[in-house]
């Protein structure tokens, strides 16, 4: 039995059970009518004047038969209506439900580009096809992102693997020594390899909510003075100024100082990475204008970003000049890491530039420290 009506489609289903219905509303009618309608007209038949049996009898009669038929004709027309109107409402459900259910199937199969529209007979199907339409798109973005992980990633170790194996070859047939400057080129390829896996574990454990962090209570002008001072020799050595402005006292922020040093190195080896000699880059920190909030800016005047990168900037491997980068030995996922770990730390990074060659402008925006209970 629960074999056949789990076969049994929807639409049938809702037929059925407003059929049921009629049923159920038929049998209570006909049980008033014939067994309590008798009884009570007969019980009213005696609290009013007296009559003979025989004219109680014939009007008992009269009233028994009026009643049936009016009972039959009336239950007729509404279960002719109840079943028509049932049928177009539970055909509509049907075929909304069939078409969802078609839906899951092609987003479960891997087709994710027919989203369903919706039905519009009822909030409750409306919020399931959104629904679907949500986890479409998601899972288009996941694919599209893990397709193209995939292939930079091999990108990406492909360089550093060809040169090794290179010289390797090179250094076996003869034709190259292994002096300190081959060896020197095949460390920095192994510690290219080395950085590419540790940044990708770092971005995956941030985006996961499993990167460990060591927040402690520091005022933001210690945080700028480490950044300053992790980089000061870089900016240095390529003549690139690094101009850092006091920053005010009074700016308390609850941050893992470790990892907020690393997101702001990042984004001056970004900016150093882009602007020649004799241009310079800024590092700015204050309060935020009506906010609760500490920002924290490195700009610049180099090479700028156009307009078309600007959404993509903070994704995994996307590179605005990819040869440049690339030489440059970049892996193309430190700012996705910098964003990480300042959404971890429960602030935000933004990225602005008035176009090529003008510059940009990352800001990371962190919230003040909580004072801390006397």
């Amino acid at each position: 039995m629960r074999r056949w009506v789990g076969r049994v489609g929807l639409t049938w289903r809702l037929v059925a059970a407003m059929m049921t219905i009629e049923v159920v509303t038929a049998l209570t009618t006909s049980i008033f009518t014939f067994v309590v309608g008798p009884r009570l007209f007969w019980s009213r038949m005696q609290a009013g004047d007296p009559v003979t049996e025989s004219i109680a009898e014939q009007s008992r009669r009269a009233f028994q038969g009026a009643n049936l038929v009016a009972i039959a004709m009336g239950l007729a027309l509404a279960f002719a209506a109840s079943l028509t109107i049932s049928a177009a409402i539970s055909r509509r459900i049907g075929r909304a439900a069939t078409r969802l259910s078609s839906t899951a199937t092609r987003i479960a199969d891997g087709d994710y580009g027919s989203p369903p529209s919706r039905p519009r007979i009822g909030p409750e199907l409306d919020s399931v096809a959104d629904a679907l339409a949500r986890m479409a798109q998601r899972l288009d973005t996941v694919e599209s992102n893990r397709r193209r992980l995939l292939a930079d990633l091999g990108h990406e170790a492909r360089t550093p693997i060809t040169v090794l194996d290179g010289h390797l070859e090179a250094i076996e047939d003869g034709i190259i020594t292994p002096d300190e400057e081959v060896v020197a080129l095949l460390r920095e390829q192994t510690r290219r390899l080395s950085r590419l896996t540790e940044d990708i574990n770092a971005i995956s454990a941030a985006e996961e909510g499993q990167l460990r962090l060591a927040p402690e209570r520091m005022e933001t002008r210690d945080l700028v003075a480490l950044a300053d001072r992790a980089v000061r020799m870089a900016f240095d050595a390529k003549g690139v100024q690094l101009i850092v402005p006091p920053v005010p006292a009074g700016l308390p922020i609850l941050v893992d100082p470790e990892r907020l040093v690393q997101v702001l190195v990042n984004l001056l080896q970004n900016a150093l990475r882009h602007n020649r000699p004799g241009s310079s880059v800024r590092l700015r920190a204050g309060r935020a204008r009506r906010s609760a909030t500490v920002q924290i800016a490195v700009s610049d005047d180099g090479d700028g970003i156009l307009a078309v990168h600007l959404p993509h900037i903070f994704e995994r491997f996307y590179r605005v000049d990819t040869a440049r980068d690339r030489d440059a030995g970049g892996t193309g996922i430190g700012l996705a890491i910098a964003k990480a770990i300042v959404e971890s730390h429960g602030g935000e990074i933004h990225a602005a530039s008035a176009g090529a060659g003008r510059g940009a402008v990352f800001t990371v925006t962190l919230p003040v420290a909580v004072p801390a209970p006397d």
